[in-house]
């Protein structure tokens, strides 16, 4: 996943030594109700690009709750346009789920190709229109090729809308609002997940049709039209109309203007005035001081490279903890031990997700950055190590119906995503900043966001593989895996732990 959140404290709102008091921490609540009632403006502009957020948890997990669906039980003998299920074995469902990553990665070294060439607005209708053609291609799919192209253009443009969306909203908002306005975007990745198990639920029951499953898709290519229309009136970001033209600062001030009604004493004006020179920070360009991250990897400066085996080692046991195992096979999981509940415990797993989105957002000022992680990372090893047992033993009596393992595989699957909500996810990429010097939070941002990338789509790959690899053909030894998790983000982690220096 890039799956975390990542937001900066206002200065203002800084205590002793950056951390906030409790009155600080109220405050920030406050901010957040006032942000979203006293500047309509930037919170529904900013809607646009926190969608593109919400579409990447939507197809995170969209294949999960209708893999039983997708997966013919039977040889066809009919053959039809549109065939209400195809031959998959779990490698091939593998492969098709995990092509989402690599579209996403396509997109996000791309995204500042884009920004650059289009603006934000165009941007924002590239990453939208290629998900309405890979939602319409999956959704009309008469084979699993043309499933997993349609799976990655949507990849593709999720990879250009997670960029997007957190440079747009920095741009668009005033300095004292734009952390909670981003906050949002972690929000909206969550209930993208919750709103795709919630539909899968019902679509792919056996009472919903043969071809059911279709409408979850077809979902995500009316709601993506919609939004490809509503572009339409969403500003153009005043930074980078001033970096492209100086004639554009008078349209740049006027987009101000409009979007910060309501901020302040009640007028239109901007929260910064036009001599302020925050107001317009300037955009930095391709010869500034600032690493590559190419320089970065080829030949390091010394106070570079711990923070490069840090982050590369949280980024690896963010991924390799299995949380995306989970969201995106978490039915195939507990199919042997639930084969009737598997599904809405997958939904009783977002639900959690959602609630449990909100904590890190005060926790990781209250407690400190590395505190958060590892008390994240001791509750997820241990969940991983239970939930392996459990799984063994609710594989091993599942022809005797559900036992007390099998309550027991469910309840530590979901602490294992509380767990993981809570520090794993946000932490990682909120980390980059405070370990790194300032001239290498680029370059290690960009190396953090491949690696992200690139370490989902191996276990998105590899997971069903492995599992039935460690377990053979006994249903027994179906959470070995898990045990594979709890080791990989052990050893990483323990990287992290000596070398972070807080």
């Amino acid at each position: 996943m890039v799956h975390g959140l990542t937001w900066t404290i206002p200065s203002y709102l800084k205590g002793t030594n950056g951390f906030p008091s409790e009155v600080e921490v109220i405050s920030r609540s406050t901010l957040m109700l006032g942000a979203m009632a006293n500047a309509p403006g930037v919170v529904n502009h900013s809607s646009v690009a926190n969608n593109s957020k919400a579409r990447y948890g939507y197809h995170i997990s969209v294949l999960n709750q209708l893999n039983s669906s997708l997966t013919c039980k039977q040889p066809s003998l009919v053959e039809t346009r549109l065939p209400p299920c195809f031959q998959l074995n779990d490698f091939t469902f593998s492969v098709v789920t995990s092509v989402f990553n690599l579209g996403g990665l396509l997109g996000s070294s791309q995204a500042n190709v884009f920004m650059e060439s289009y603006g934000r607005k165009g941007t924002a209708r590239i990453s939208i229109f290629l998900t309405v053609l890979g939602s319409a291609i999956m959704g009309l799919s008469g084979s699993v090729a043309s499933l997993g192209v349609g799976r990655f253009l949507v990849g593709v443009g999720s990879g250009i809308g997670i960029c997007l969306a957190p440079l747009y909203i920095a741009e668009i908002a005033p300095k004292n609002i734009t952390s909670t306005v981003g906050v949002l975007t972690q929000l909206g990745i969550v209930l993208g997940i919750f709103l795709t198990q919630l539909l899968g639920v019902y679509f792919s029951s056996p009472d919903a049709g043969p071809n059911a499953w279709r409408f979850v898709l077809f979902f995500s290519f009316a709601v993506a039209l919609i939004q490809l229309l509503v572009t339409g009136a969403m500003v153009e970001s005043p930074p980078y109309l001033r970096s492209k033209s100086l004639r554009a600062g008078d349209d740049a001030r006027a987009i101000e203007r409009r979007l910060w009604v309501g901020i302040g004493n009640g007028d239109s004006r901007p929260l910064l005035e036009e001599h302020d020179p925050e107001a317009h920070p300037a955009v930095p360009h391709a010869n500034s001081a600032a690493l590559s991250a190419w320089q970065v990897l080829s030949k390091a400066p010394a106070d570079v490279r711990v923070p490069l085996l840090i982050i590369c080692c949280a980024m690896v046991g963010q991924q390799f903890s299995g949380i995306n195992a989970v969201l995106y096979y978490s039915n195939n999981i507990l199919s042997q031990a639930l084969p009737e509940l598997g599904k809405y415990v997958s939904l009783g797993i977002t639900i959690v997700n959602v609630f449990m989105t909100i904590p890190p957002i005060f926790l990781i000022e209250r407690l400190g950055r590395k505190k958060l992680l590892f008390l994240s990372v001791a509750g997820a090893i241990i969940s991983l190590t239970v939930l392996g047992f459990a799984l063994n033993h609710a594989g091993a009596a599942a022809s005797a119906g559900p036992t007390a393992w099998t309550t027991v595989s469910s309840v530590f699957i979901v602490f294992f995503v509380m767990s993981f909500a809570i520090g794993l996810g946000p932490v990682p990429f909120v980390m980059i900043s405070e370990v790194a010097p300032f001239y290498a939070v680029s370059a290690l941002s960009t190396i953090a966001l491949t690696l992200n990338w690139l370490t989902n789509f191996s276990v998105s790959l590899l997971f069903l593989p492995l599992r039935n690899a460690l377990a053979g053909q006994d249903p027994g030894k179906v959470g070995r895996v898990f045990w594979v998790f709890a080791v990989i983000l052990a050893l990483v982690m323990s990287v992290v732990w000596r070398k972070w220096k807080v």
